[in-house]
This record gives structure tokens, C-alpha cells and sequence, in this order.
């Protein structure tokens, strides 16, 4: 099944999405075939401001455990996430429907 998880950084946290980047880019790496897409959300001047992160998980249970262990959750970077079921309908690869 897959999820979206949708993650707002706080307030002048920049700071900590730079220190903690190659971490969470690894973590992502280590997802392997699970991960589908993941990218940060920007403000309209291009800086980054949060995650959207689309992930293959048999649960909610285990979706929410993933976003627990993103070294930028753990860091304490984000004020939110939202997690949510996510059908991929237009331009989904093959193996994804």
C-alpha cells in the first residue's frame, strides 16, 4: 500500500534540515524499492520547508514507524506529519498498480 508522508519543517529550522541532509538522503537511499518518490516542499522563493516522501508499506503501523526513523523526525525537524494513504493513478510505473 502506499503512503504519503507530508512533513512540514518548523519555523527557522532550516539550520537543522542542512546538518542533518546526508543523513535523511541515506535513509532514504536504504529504503530501497519501498521508496517511490521523495522530494522537498519549498516556499515560492525555492527554499526548502518541508518533505513529501511516497513510500510502498504493508501498514499504517509500519509507515508511521519509517517516518519515525528519518534522521530529520528524529533530529526534531518537522512540526507536523501527516501520513496518508495515496493512490498513484496518472503516470504510476507498472509495478506500482
Amino acid at each position: 500500500m502506499l503512503f504519503a508522508l507530508i512533513c512540514t519543517d518548523k519555523p527557522n529550522h532550516l539550520h537543522v534540515r542542512q546538518e542533518t541532509r546526508a543523513d535523511h538522503l541515506g535513509f532514504l537511499d536504504a529504503l530501497g524499492d519501498a521508496l517511490k518518490a521523495a522530494g522537498p516542499l519549498t516556499d515560492d522563493e525555492g527554499t526548502p520547508n518541508g518533505s513529501l516522501i511516497i513510500i510502498d508499506a504493508p501498514s499504517r503501523t509500519e509507515a508511521e514507524a519509517i517516518a519515525a526513523r528519518d534522521p530529520y523526525a528524529e533530529a526534531g525537524l518537522f512540526e507536523s506529519v501527516d501520513i496518508r494513504p495515496w493512490k498513484w493513478l496518472i503516470k504510476a510505473p507498472s509495478d506500482v498498480l
